[in-house]
């Protein structure tokens, strides 16, 4: 059966247990990829002679592949066989990786820092690949349940890189990686169930396609900039916050400050709770509950004083506020988008995908302004006005229906 409708009639209202599992984990060793060299950086440029100029260039030729894939790639999930684009896409992964960590250039390392991002995309694929196996009153639980694998690899490859970075040379976390991508890759292939689109468009078509649906969709318009502000401001507070943590006031090692960001992985448990909301019709104010969480997040980032004692633990409550806000957030707004259709689901993940991205990206931008601007207070105001935007523009939608 590959049809997209034998794909649904399996009789089963939600992905099993162990499909379940196989989703959130492949979801989070394929998201771990793209923050593995962050706090890497420093080992990796002096090796590869990389000047200090373009040593962000490390991290941000693989946000920007992820980002490229988001709009050019993802969208092939309403075209092309799920399960095969997603094994082409861990391939490319592990070739990369691999090459990463042999390469001898700067530019060849930058090369297959942007193919990493690329191939991480997979990611996005999974998604809606895992929405497709559920019914609408199950679809928000199975995306919750995917959803906790992918946040739990975001939260934990800076602190896993660290880690195995601090007994071993640093190409080891990118070849551990690379092999762990291929064990996961045998598992796709023997357990998922193939996923054939009934669509028969061309690529161009596809493309074509996208701008139409960016322009007359207006929930994934809302959903999207509700989490451009949320994921803008966690990227902020990640960006900025180990520099305070390293600095003389706090004075954390790098052992420390990954220590620290294990804290913020317990916001994971957010996701399989949010799809279970949002399928109980509770989305709508579980939305405005998740804004108001991070922005009291940041006001107790605002009553920080670094020299305090009390500063490590109440950033430690921040982190995992502000990570559980931000995670609810995201949780509810694929649930809402991937209830307009079938035919559209891997173009309105992309773009929903990538515009709070490019909110991400803006967050870490102005975050490292504010903090080297006006120290952390600044960046803490800054990092509250954007989930406070939000939820004004959150309430609008009480005011339309009155």
């Amino acid at each position: 059966m590959t049809t997209d409708t034998a794909f649904a009639a399996t009789g089963a209202k939600a992905p099993s247990a162990a499909i379940s599992l196989i989703l959130a984990a492949a979801c989070g060793l394929l998201a771990a990829n793209i923050d593995y060299a962050q706090p890497l950086v420093g080992l990796i440029a002096p090796a590869l002679q990389i000047p200090n100029s373009l040593a962000g260039l490390v991290v941000t030729l693989t946000q920007l592949g992820y980002g490229l894939g988001l709009l050019l790639v993802v969208p092939l999930g309403d075209i092309f066989e799920n399960r095969r684009l997603v094994l082409i896409l861990v391939g490319l992964s592990v070739l990369a990786l691999i090459t990463t960590a042999f390469v001898p250039t700067m530019g060849l390392f930058f090369a297959a820092a942007f193919c990493t991002g690329l191939g991480a995309v997979a990611v996005q694929v999974l998604v809606p690949y895992a929405a497709h196996m559920a019914d609408d009153a199950n679809r928000g639980r199975a995306v919750g349940n995917v959803m906790s694998g992918l946040m739990l690899g975001i939260m934990l490859a800076r602190p896993v890189s660290s880690f195995i970075a601090s007994y071993t040379i640093w190409q080891g976390v990118f070849l551990l990686a690379a092999a762990v991508l291929v064990l996961l890759a045998f598992v796709l292939r023997a357990k998922l169930p193939l996923r054939q689109p009934n669509n028969t468009m061309t690529y161009g078509a596809l493309m074509r396609s996208i701008k139409q649906i960016a322009l007359t969709t207006p929930v994934l318009q809302r959903r999207a900039l509700y989490h451009a502000a949320m994921f803008g401001g966690f990227s902020l507070f990640w960006t900025v916050t180990p520099l305070l943590l390293a600095s003389p006031a706090i004075g954390l090692t790098q052992r420390g400050i990954a220590l620290f960001a294990l804290a913020g992985a317990a916001g994971v448990v957010a996701s399989p709770i949010a799809g279970r909301i949002a399928d109980r019709g509770w989305g709508k104010i579980a939305t405005g509950i998740a804004l108001l969480a991070a922005i009291g997040s940041f006001a107790v980032c605002l009553s920080v004083n670094p020299a305090s004692p009390l500063a490590l633990p109440l950033l430690v409550v921040t982190a995992i506020v502000l990570d559980f806000a931000v995670t609810t957030n995201l949780v509810l707004g694929q649930r809402e988008i991937f209830l307009l259709g079938a035919a559209i689901r891997s173009r309105l993940n992309g773009l929903y995908m990538t515009t709070f991205f490019i909110g991400g990206a803006l967050g870490s931008a102005i975050g490292g302004w504010a903090y080297a601007s006006g120290g952390w207070t600044l960046a803490a105001s800054v990092g509250i006005s954007a989930p406070s935007l939000a939820f004004l523009y959150y309430l609008t939608e009480f005011r339309k229906r009155s």
